[in-house]
């Protein structure tokens, strides 16, 4: 797609579709791209399907009817994006979801939607900073963090005056007044730890908004409900198995399937430098350095393999340095732009000792199974080791949570080699082997991956935590719904990978699945306001 032809799509769209943030519109243009759209006119032949990675089925439905319904060219768009009445379902839409009167209603006629007149409610919503209790606007204006019953309380006149616009407001609309709240006062109201932004900064707001509007909603829901006529609109469509595995693989990636090979690589270089590796780890000589170079070189055909869905068992036998230290460690940076292993020990540097300090004075008095870890952690960890710290953190999360060890770790006898390891035991998602009866005490840690041992030597807990966490993101693994809590605070907290959109979660169809998971905005809430006391 040309450059020029891209913007003048991109401009469009974001006309005909004012309320697409700018997040959207990269993602609808990188979709385009990908089915081959290069001009206006090609508009016409894109399919609901094709907009499904990038938008919720309804949208995308919306999306591909508009680009079907017109004969798209430069000169038409540039007069009026609409020379033709919007399809009667569009008009229904719009219709429904303005506070309009039932006459009101009636009296329309499928006229031309110029953008003047097509502008948003959100767009001209003022927060009503006025209505706020005098205490709360002193606290904000002093770049203080108000008091959780100060802030329930703004939520509440907030969501009252949303609702008195709007009955029925979008999570869109939700999000976009969380973050202009956000934006007035961050110093106030932003997800912070340890003066570090915590995923897009107003995630908790956006949550706390979110649900305030769910409740009210739910006060006006009548006791007994119809049941509702299936329609061709509703936005309940599942996104095909397929779709939504791409959008789980490529969350958090900024390289996840590179088109082309390095100008100075060929499939005959590549093969070269893949049995060097495999020599070199055969012989056991190598140097790290080495390895990340020729890891980053082959990095083409590692993503190839691994997207084409080949086996961990035979990934191990042809890329056994993408399961050790430095070749996961240089395949992970160039998939995420992210140092695994640097950003993890800067971040437990700055938040660790916040969040430990939060489980002892905080949750624990309150939650008994937190209590219950703390007093096992100061029993067993002894004189404080190496990384005693991040032991202690990753045992109180999962208490926190309420989620089972022995789905992230599993203890063996400290003599036990990696072909006596009972493996049918272990689950299938990258799991951690504890040497040992103790994470302290412990000496020698394995990773095991979908049952199979991929490394057998790891000398410390922090880099067993580092490697198992990668693997989710270099071997496009779900995170299991038994450990979706704990892997996300990682990930948003201590790994940097905070996506505004999707999820990492794997998806079932007897559970919602959230972009965003409340306990770990509540969490990260609940240590924002902790770190002002």
């Amino acid at each position: 797609m040309a450059e020029s032809q891209t913007e003048v799509i991109r401009r469009t769209i974001a006309t005909v579709f004012p309320d697409y943030s700018e997040d959207i519109l990269n993602s609808v243009i990188d979709a385009l791209k990908a089915v081959g759209v290069q001009t206006l006119d090609d508009l016409n032949y894109v399919t609901e399907d094709d907009l499904l990675p990038a938008l919720r089925p309804v949208q995308a439905r919306r999306l591909a009817t508009w680009a079907r319904s017109k004969s798209v060219t430069p000169a038409s768009t540039s007069a009026s994006v609409c020379a033709s009445p919007p399809p009667s379902h569009f008009l229904t839409h719009m219709v429904s979801s303005s506070p309009l009167s039932t006459s009101s209603v009636s009296s329309l006629s499928p006229v031309c939607t110029t953008p003047s007149s097509s502008i948003n409610w959100i767009d001209k919503f003022e927060i009503p900073w006025a209505k706020l209790p005098e205490e709360l606007m002193q606290c904000l204006a002093r770049e203080k963090r108000p008091s959780p019953k100060s802030r329930r309380e703004m939520v509440r006149i907030v969501v009252s005056v949303v609702m008195k616009v709007c009955n029925s407001p979008t999570r869109q609309n939700i999000t976009n007044i969380a973050k202009r709240m956000v934006t007035m006062y961050p110093k106030s109201l932003q997800d912070v730890i340890d003066g570090d932004i915590v995923g897009s900064g107003y995630d908790s707001l956006a949550k706390q908004l979110q649900v305030r509007v769910e409740n009210v909603k739910r006060q006006n829901t009548p006791k007994i409900k119809r049941r509702k006529q299936v329609s061709d609109e509703d936005d309940t469509d599942e996104i095909t198995a397929t779709q939504r595995a791409s959008v789980q693989d490529t969350y958090g990636c900024v390289k996840w399937d590179p088109k082309y090979m390095p100008v100075s690589e060929t499939v005959e270089s590549q093969n070269i430098k893949k049995e060097k590796m495999k020599k070199m780890h055969e012989d056991m000589s190598y140097n790290a350095e080495e390895v990340k170079k020729l890891v980053v070189a082959t990095y083409f055909s590692q993503r190839g393999d691994i997207n084409k869905g080949v086996g961990i068992k035979n990934l191990c036998q042809e890329w056994p340095f993408l399961f050790k230290e430095p070749g996961m460690a240089a395949h992970f940076e160039e998939l995420t732009g992210l140092s695994l292993i640097g950003t993890f020990i800067g971040n437990v540097e700055r938040k660790g000792k916040r969040l430990l300090e939060f489980f002892k004075h905080v949750a624990a008095p309150k939650n008994k199974k937190v209590q219950d870890a703390l007093i096992k952690c100061q029993t067993e960890k002894g004189p404080s080791g190496s990384y005693a710290e991040i032991i202690e953190m990753i045992i109180l999360l999962m208490s926190h949570f309420g989620e089972k060890e022995e789905n992230l770790y599993h203890f063996i006898e400290d003599t036990c080699l990696a072909h006596e390891i009972q493996l049918e035991k272990l689950p299938p998602n990258p799991c951690i082997i504890v040497c040992g009866s103790s994470c302290f005490a412990a000496q020698t840690y394995m990773l095991t991956i979908d049952q199979e041992v991929v490394n057998d030597h790891i000398t410390s807990f922090m880099l067993a935590v580092c490697l198992m966490f990668g693997s989710y993101y270099v071997f496009n693994i779900h995170y299991p719904v038994e450990l979706r809590s704990t892997l996300e605070f990682l990930q948003r907290c201590f790994f940097s990978i905070n996506p505004e959109r999707g999820t990492k979660v794997e998806w079932r169809k007897q559970k919602k699945v959230l972009p965003a998971n409340p306990r770990v905005l509540t969490l990260i809430s609940d240590l924002a306001d902790y770190e002002w006391k």
